[in-house]
């Protein structure tokens, strides 16, 4: 039997949180080594399994893989989650990167200046309901099937449900205008592997705190 996927980041959501979505959604177990404090990161760096000096980083068939975008490209083709062909993974990736964009905005809000947070929520919330959720809404209404690609589920699907979490969590009723992006979000919650994964107790992680924004500063420094 293979050896279950090995996570190496920190107690928190950042980076990985979208490799831990995809490998739940795929339905695959997966074990995380977490880096709490500068050493632990030292010595994975001194070790010489970090490529660019890096993580998050993920031991998987024999690889010690760096870079998100890599690492989640192998797994979501690994799990028959990045479409047919070459066209429908073109689309995934363009969603993909829409998503990701909106997720970058949200997962460094708690780590900007208190002075500006109130303003950059407010940004967000403006991105989220005039640039990115419109573009979903009509790839749902256009495309005319319960997924955005093709006619089962993909990356683009369980990416866009871990941006919808999170920005409801800056705003509960950022989806109001949206009525296919809330049924959509209703279908995808219950597709079994990832109902799994959002109950109480999963390896799912929490928003980021004040106090985990002191952890990571002290372990990146910065």
């Amino acid at each position: 039997m293979a050896a279950k996927p090995k996570l190496h980041y920190t107690k928190g959501r950042g980076k990985m949180e979208s490799i831990r979505w995809l490998l739940a959604a795929a339905g695959v177990e997966f074990e995380e080594e977490f880096i709490e404090t500068k050493e632990d990161l030292e010595k994975l760096r001194n070790d010489g399994v970090l490529l660019f000096q890096q993580v998050p980083m993920v031991e998987i068939d024999g690889m010690k893989m760096v870079q998100t975008r890599a690492i989640l490209n192998y797994i979501a083709a690994k799990y028959n989650l990045y479409g047919k062909d070459l066209k429908e993974r073109a689309w995934i990736d363009m969603y993909v990167e829409g998503t990701t964009d909106l997720m970058g905005m949200i997962m460094y809000l708690p780590f900007q200046p208190a002075d500006t947070k109130e303003k950059n929520l407010a940004l967000i919330i403006e991105r989220a309901t005039t640039r990115y959720f419109p573009v979903y809404e009509k790839a749902l209404k256009d495309h005319g099937q319960d997924y955005l690609v093709g006619n089962k589920l993909s990356w683009a699907d369980v990416h866009l449900l871990e941006a919808i979490l999170m920005a409801e969590e800056c705003k509960a009723d950022v989806l109001s205008a949206f009525p296919l992006l809330q049924a959509f979000k209703g279908r995808i919650s219950n597709i079994p592997t990832i109902k799994k994964f959002l109950q109480p107790g999963s390896q799912r992680k929490p928003p980021t705190d004040e106090k985990f924004v002191a952890v990571v500063r002290k372990i990146f420094n910065f």
